[in-house]
């Protein structure tokens, strides 16, 4: 391995000790946030750190095993210890890779119809309930945020919280469009039409990491509405926020509460403000901003859900499988761990 490597694999093994020592110090225990925060941080490191030792314990029984290697019995463990050590050495590599820092983060999931009408709205609460259901499989807690009913079924938007241990690591890949081609509910001629809907994934963040000043703000309350304009309560519950800064609108409407209304909406506006500056960095990075969603336009895609022929492709890796009953029904597990590879081998390429 690399000189490079091996001295970091030296600090990870540092921190770990230090890291363990603290522990056990009695003064942690009348502290609990540093507790919980030195507690992550020895969970982070153990697995890594037990790879670090065995494998320098391999490469010291490799270079006994070398000098014996006249004795086949020497020989054939040499050749196991080599696999072994690269086995290791491939996962240590992996796991220094830098991880996303929002991976552990709870998400705030926005859906719209885009591309194709009722058939689009009716498709976003497709994806909804298939987040949901995807949620229920992985752990999740679903949280209703807003929700805009569309007339003929499903939604015109839709915005739940989605709650747990990686869930942004789990579902950030769903940001994009999405496109379905099937015979709408409505098609009396058996036409198939293709429709999309977009999905934005937001890692949700606290107050103290993105403060919004209130005179920033320009707050309206009004009557929430159903579809169709429909009153579905008689006082002026509905809220909606403008940042004026970055002109970004947030309405919400669900709860009877007005002061709930405001809450969730900052909630969506703190994670909109939060996307807007992580996008800011990487396109400095990168020298170009990549948006998540696009224009919800049918040729923009990140995967399409084909009815007709039972298929589910994923445009980015060019994954395609033939069970969209499954798929629909929440298992997206085979496209999360593709898709996680994927960006593990380009953030290796790139040499993060």
């Amino acid at each position: 391995m690399e000189d490079t490597l091996a001295t970091r694999l030296a600090e990870i093994e540092s921190v770990f000790e230090e890291t363990e020592a603290a522990l056990a110090d009695p003064a942690t225990l009348s502290d609990p946030a540093l507790l919980a925060e030195l507690g992550k941080r020895h969970a982070d490191l153990r697995d890594v750190v037990a790879d670090v030792r065995r494998l320098r314990q391999a490469r010291a029984d490799l270079e006994v095993a070398k000098e014996m290697d006249e004795d086949p019995e020497m020989a054939s463990l040499a050749r196991e210890l080599a696999t072994e050590i690269d086995q290791i050495e491939d996962r240590v590599t992996l796991a220094l890779v830098p991880t996303d820092p929002s991976d552990a983060k709870d998400v705030i999931v926005e859906i719209r119809s885009a591309a194709g009408g009722d058939e689009a709205a009716i498709w976003a609460g497709d994806l909804l309930r298939m987040y949901q259901r995807y949620a229920d499989r992985s752990g999740l807690e679903v949280e209703p945020m807003d929700s805009s009913p569309s007339e003929a079924g499903g939604f015109d938007k839709v915005t739940v919280a989605i709650k747990g241990r990686g869930a942004y690591s789990k579902m950030k890949y769903e940001a994009g469009v999405h496109r379905v081609q099937r015979v709408p509910r409505t098609e009396s001629q058996g036409r198939i039409h293709t429709s999309t809907a977009t999905v934005a994934v937001l890692p949700e963040v606290e107050e103290l990491e993105v403060e919004i000043d209130p005179n920033d703000l320009k707050v309206d309350v009004y009557r929430s509405t159903g579809p169709g304009g429909q009153s579905v309560n008689t006082t002026d519950s509905a809220v909606r926020l403008t940042h004026i800064p970055t002109s970004q609108v947030v309405t919400v409407q669900d709860e009877k509460s007005q002061l709930q209304n405001k809450e969730k909406a900052l909630r969506i506006l703190r994670a909109r403000l939060y996307q807007i500056e992580l996008e800011r960095q990487q396109s400095e990075l990168a020298g170009a901003r990549r948006s998540q969603v696009g224009s919800g336009e049918r040729a923009e895609k990140i995967r399409t859900y084909n009815f007709k022929e039972n298929r589910v492709t994923d445009h980015r890796i060019g994954l395609t499988l033939k069970r969209l009953d499954q798929v629909l029904d929440g298992d997206l597990e085979e496209f999360v761990t593709a898709l996680s590879a994927d960006e593990q081998a380009a953030r290796l390429a790139e040499g993060r």
